[in-house]
């Protein structure tokens, strides 16, 4: 791929859950871990959660491809494919966008200023589907805990794949564990052979639920919009959350919808534009 002295970027943000967001419709862009690594390092690259790349699809108006922090692709995000959305509303002139990604195909309308609603789609609950290394029959609860084995902190967690795959506890107290040390732990559990998000769900009423993130290859988050949908889909399937509901994260709320007709999860956040520029010679390639 043809390399460029030069290299425009966009910094963008969702509830906090930041990204470098890169062009390569006009000319491709090359991207690898090593790559993907510099520019999310806060110290010597721009800094961010995830580095964004948006390519020309034959099947939508963008398709977006992810690496997390730690350099590695990623299927899905949830903040990000909100941002990406509200690009192509800007561009395009237009209210509604389709963006193709890894995890599936996703459609977005602008209902707000800067604020966007996504169709995930509907969630997968087959255990090869999450994926699980091994098979269970009910991805309701599975057999995985924390803590003492006749007195554990955390255990029995709902498993689910919204685009990509995640790992929930239902818990009283969002502080019953330490998610930045058993964050890792879990995710590497070899349960989940593609790694898992962890998060931690409190449900604080039928219409409202509040979430702490351990995300896959970035660690704690102020927001993870996939973790959301998680929720939402399995806690409606567990009868423990309403086809609409509240989601809290530390970096502010998402609205979450189950739609009936299909069972589609509808997520809706904020998009928001923090600055750009051009990439540094280092980085640019």
């Amino acid at each position: 791929m043809e390399q460029v002295s030069s290299l425009h970027f966009r910094k963008m943000s969702g509830l906090g859950n930041d990204f470098v967001v890169l062009d390569g419709r006009p000319r491709p862009i090359a991207m690898d871990e090593a790559r993907a690594r510099a520019i999310a390092d806060r110290v010597s690259g721009i800094g961010c959660d995830q580095v964004i790349l948006l390519e020309p699809s034959g099947t939508a108006d963008v398709r977006m491809r992810i690496w997390n922090n730690e350099g590695f692709e990623v299927e899905s995000c949830g903040n990000a494919s909100r941002c990406v959305a509200d690009l192509i509303f800007d561009e395009q002139r237009k209210t509604r966008a389709t963006i193709d990604t890894k995890g599936g195909f996703l459609v977005a309308e602008r209902v707000g200023e800067r604020l966007v609603t996504v169709d995930n789609g509907a969630p997968r609950f087959g255990w090869a589907d999450i994926p699980l290394s091994e098979p269970f029959a009910d991805t309701r609860h599975i057999e995985l805990q924390v803590g003492p084995i006749d007195k554990p902190l955390i255990h029995s967690p709902s498993v689910v794949n919204v685009g990509n795959p995640h790992c929930i506890f239902w818990v009283k107290s969002l502080d019953v564990v330490d998610l930045s040390k058993v964050g890792p732990m879990l995710e590497h559990h070899p349960l989940f052979p593609q790694r898992a998000n962890i998060t931690l769900a409190r449900v604080d009423a039928r219409d409202r639920a509040t979430i702490r993130v351990w995300e896959r290859g970035a660690g704690l988050t102020r927001a993870c919009g996939t973790a959301a949908c998680a929720v939402m889909a399995a806690g409606f399937r567990l009868r423990m959350i309403d086809a609409r509901c509240r989601v809290s994260l530390p970096g502010g709320d998402l609205l979450m919808e189950r739609r009936d007709s299909d069972g589609h999860i509808l997520m809706t956040g904020p998009a928001s534009y923090d600055f750009e520029g051009e990439l540094p010679a280092h980085l640019a390639g």
